[in-house]
C-alpha cells in the first residue's frame, strides 16, 4: 500500500495545485462517488479495470485508494474495495427513479446500465430537437431477475439542454465508451440541483405480438425545453395508460 503522511493536502487542493497522479487519481475518483457513478456501499470495479478508466498504472490505482481509505471514503473486506461515501437523502419516490422502470433495492436482480456518445434513436432526435446525425449522451440499462424471467430494457437519449445545465450528466461524455459501469440513479435529483423543474410524461402501451408494454417517458422542464426521453420494455401485459407528474426545483 502507499504511504501518506498527515502533511499531504486535502484532496481538492492537490488537485488544483496539479499534485501527485495518485492524487489527481483520488480526487477524480471521489467526484465519481459523490454523483453516484459508485453508490454507497457497491463494491469498486478492479484495480486493473480502473488503471484502464484512468489510464494510470495499478501502483498509482493502489495510492489513489489508500487515499480515500485514509480518508474514511472507501473500505476494503472480503468482497474488495467498496464506497462508503454518504449518500444524498432520497426525495423522491421510487416511481422517479432513473431511468423508469429501474428496479430498487432488488437482491435477486442482475443489472446493467452503460453510456455511449452516439447518435440517438431517430424518434429520440426529433423528440430533443437535435440536428440529424448529431450525436448526444445515451444511456442503456438491462435488468433481468435471477431465473432470467421479468426482463427489462431501457434507451434514454439526453438533450443538449441538459448536457449543458446539468454538471453531473456533462461529465459522462469522457466516459461513455459502453463498457464501464453507468449508474445514473440520481439523474432526476441532479436536474433538480441545476435549478430545473421537471414535468414528466409517461405513456404506457401493449406492444402488439408479444407478452410485454412500452414505456416512454418524456421529461422537459420548466421552459418546455426537452431534458430527456426514455423507451422502456419490460415483460408484461398490463392495460394501456398515461399518466403526468411535475417535480419542481430543489428550493
Amino acid at each position: 500500500m502507499a504511504r501518506t503522511t498527515p502533511h499531504d493536502p486535502p484532496l481538492d487542493e492537490g488537485d488544483r495545485r496539479g499534485g501527485p497522479l495518485y492524487w489527481r487519481v483520488a480526487t477524480k475518483l471521489l467526484g465519481e462517488l459523490r454523483d453516484g457513478t459508485v453508490p454507497p456501499g457497491e463494491r469498486l470495479p478492479g484495480e486493473r479495470q480502473l488503471a484502464g478508466h484512468f489510464g494510470v498504472s495499478r501502483e498509482t490505482v493502489r495510492q489513489a485508494l489508500e487515499v480515500l481509505r485514509r480518508d474514511g471514503l472507501v473500505a476494503t473486506d472480503r468482497r474488495g474495495s467498496h464506497a462508503v461515501l454518504p449518500g444524498l437523502p432520497v426525495e423522491t419516490a421510487s416511481s422517479l427513479t432513473f431511468p423508469v422502470g429501474a428496479r430498487v433495492a432488488d437482491p435477486c436482480a442482475v443489472d446493467r446500465a452503460t453510456v455511449t456518445w452516439e447518435t440517438p434513436p431517430p424518434e429520440h432526435a426529433e423528440a430533443l430537437g437535435l440536428a440529424p446525425r448529431s450525436q448526444t449522451l445515451v444511456h442503456r440499462y438491462e435488468s433481468a431477475g435471477a431465473d432470467g424471467r421479468g426482463r427489462r430494457t431501457a434507451v434514454t437519449s439526453f438533450s443538449a439542454v441538459a448536457l449543458t445545465e446539468v454538471e453531473e450528466l456533462a461529465r459522462y461524455r469522457d466516459r461513455a465508451d459502453g463498457a464501464a459501469s453507468a449508474q445514473l440513479r440520481r439523474a432526476y435529483d441532479w436536474m433538480r440541483r441545476a435549478g430545473l423543474t421537471l414535468h414528466h410524461r409517461d405513456s404506457i402501451t401493449p406492444l402488439a405480438d408479444a407478452p410485454s408494454v412500452r414505456v416512454r417517458r418524456r421529461v422537459h422542464d420548466q421552459y418546455a425545453r426537452p431534458l430527456e426521453i426514455t423507451d422502456l420494455v419490460v415483460d408484461a401485459q398490463p392495460d394501456a395508460l398515461v399518466y403526468e407528474f411535475t417535480l419542481p426545483a430543489a428550493g
